[in-house]
């Protein structure tokens, strides 16, 4: 039995399979419904969970290079929240595009989590290192 670290069976699994330069989406609840991509929804009510609970889940045993975001997401939302993200991502190269760009990238994600996290455009993809 786990006793600490990410207890969701389906989560460890996904995370088990991703490997060196593979992504993971971590989508907000508005997040479109991608049939060809495995997805572990773990949205509850709004807000619970959000995207950067579960980056800063995975960040304490998973190797992230990168984390790819949609430009929109620093436009449509306050400088704290932004801040936040900022401090929740430190030490890790962020790439902001398009978000019709961004979900280009979707469909070689080994997998996506989806959340309940109601912030503008919190979508991210992460980048194994």
């Amino acid at each position: 039995m786990l006793n600490r670290g990410i207890l969701n069976p389906h989560i460890n699994s996904l995370l088990a399979r991703v490997r060196h330069t593979n992504t993971l989406v971590i989508a907000d609840r508005g997040f479109p419904y991608w049939p060809m991509i495995e997805t572990v929804d773990i949205s509850l009510v709004d807000d619970v969970p959000r995207v950067l609970e579960v980056l800063r889940a995975i960040r304490d045993n998973y190797s992230i290079s990168r984390i790819f975001m949609a430009e929109e997401f620093r436009q449509q939302n306050t400088s704290s929240v932004v801040l936040e993200f900022t401090e929740a991502m430190k030490g890790v190269e962020v790439q902001f595009e398009p978000h019709v760009a961004l979900k280009t990238r979707v469909p070689q994600a080994i997998g996506l989590i989806r959340t309940a996290d109601t912030i503008q455009y919190a979508n991210m993809i992460v980048e194994s290192g």
